[in-house]
């Protein structure tokens, strides 16, 4: 959904950044560092840009993106910290400019204070089974192979 968001948007702001996966990419040392690099060089366009430390990362996102109308997206967060860092407070960025925050913790969103929340309802049973099949290559044209009908089935139930 917000990839989809993403996608439709990013052209009615000045800049625009989708960071995938930050639980994992935040995990190494510099992870913060180098997520903080990737939205300054894709938003101003720039390749090298070489924040050395998280601190001076957050002093340079503040300076140099201040005004700007963006679309911002931080997928799989999971650290309060990494909102602090990456994104901050409001008076970052200019009017007009969007952050969307996918997460699995509800209170990382009321700790930093987010105006609008959606939820996404869970799939049932068939809905899951469909988009499954979908991605799955033990499917033809969506349609389980006889052998892999109750894998797929436990497959399901588990991520359920």
């Amino acid at each position: 959904i917000a990839k989809a968001v993403y996608n439709s948007t990013a052209h009615m702001f000045e800049g625009s950044c989708f960071l995938e996966d930050v639980r994992e990419r935040s995990m190494p040392y510099g992870g913060l560092v180098e997520l903080q690099n990737t939205i300054l060089s894709e938003i101003l366009g720039v390749k090298e840009v070489k924040v050395t430390n998280v601190d001076k990362g957050v002093n340079v996102i503040k300076k140099m993106l201040k005004g700007r109308k963006l679309l911002l997206v931080l997928d799989d967060v999971n650290l309060l910290d990494q909102l602090n860092k990456l994104v901050g407070g409001s008076d970052w960025f200019g009017t007009g400019s969007r952050i969307v925050l996918t997460t699995r913790d509800k209170h990382l969103l009321i700790a930093h204070q987010v105006n609008l929340m959606y939820e996404v309802e869970k799939l049932d049973h068939y809905e899951s089974l469909k988009l499954f099949t979908s991605w799955n290559s033990f499917s033809r044209n969506g349609h389980l192979d006889g052998d892999y009908v109750e894998l797929a089935n436990n497959v399901v139930d588990y991520a359920q």
